[in-house]
């Protein structure tokens, strides 16, 4: 690890400082986020805060440079709710196939750690069919991990108690508890319910799902550490 302890941002540093870099290791970090409602009490970009912090501590333990974020993503839910902007498929696709092709080409990066938290089907598709010459890509999504004991309610991600807690922890300003609402899927609809892939939210969902109301800034941080161990297995070189 690097002894010169802060993020690594490409779009802060210059293209001598991006080439001695790349020389120790050839890797970038791509954090992919997404613009997307998750319930009334949290901001709309509540998924690219969290891989953006991740993105910048990973930066900054491991040396390796971090890419701007791609802000948006493919997400489920087509219920319409200001402000929110999703991508087909095959664009964000495209979008990240050129982008890592520009990356491998014109820089010589040989490995990519893309981190994302959304578990639509068709944005994990987009991110996973990239194609390289030589690069290895790894897809990272931390929504992906086993949390365990870590939750009180284990349920389907969309603004709950995970995404809350988090938040909590890492943009505490941004989350407007008095607006959080509880929502429990009904049990007919529960066994049929699958995260990413589901495309209508259920009738009555304030455009969340789960328990929010469990959620503290404690409960996020012990989280947001359990995601960044993870993660940073991931990155160790072999």
């Amino acid at each position: 690890m690097t002894q010169d302890r802060h993020p690594w941002r490409l779009k802060e540093m210059t293209p001598g400082a991006v080439g001695e870099r790349l020389l120790q290791r050839a890797s970038l970090i791509v954090p992919v986020g997404t613009t997307e409602q998750h319930g009334p009490h949290l901001p709309l970009g509540c998924d690219t805060i969290i891989v953006e912090r991740l993105a910048d501590d990973l930066s900054e333990a491991f040396g390796i440079p971090r890419t701007p974020t791609v802000e948006y993503g493919v997400h489920a839910a087509v219920r319409p709710f200001p402000g929110g902007a999703t991508l087909r498929r095959r664009t964000l696709h495209r979008v990240m196939n050129e982008l890592i092709e520009s990356w491998e080409e014109g820089a010589g990066v040989r490995e990519f750690f893309i981190l994302t938290a959304q578990s639509s089907e068709g944005h994990l598709e987009a991110l996973s069919a990239i194609r390289t010459d030589e690069a290895k890509v790894q897809v990272i999504d931390i929504f992906s991990l086993d949390f365990g004991s870590l939750l009180d309610r284990p349920s389907p991600i969309q603004g709950g108690e995970l995404d809350t807690s988090l938040l909590l922890f890492l943009a505490p300003q941004l989350v407007h508890m008095d607006l959080a609402r509880d929502f429990a899927l009904p049990a007919h609809v529960a066994s049929r319910f699958r995260p990413g892939q589901t495309r209508h939210l259920p009738a009555g969902s304030p455009g969340s799902i789960g328990f929010p109301s469990l959620a503290t800034a404690q409960k996020g941080e012990r989280l947001y550490r359990f995601i960044l161990d993870r993660v940073s297995s991931c990155l160790v070189q072999s």
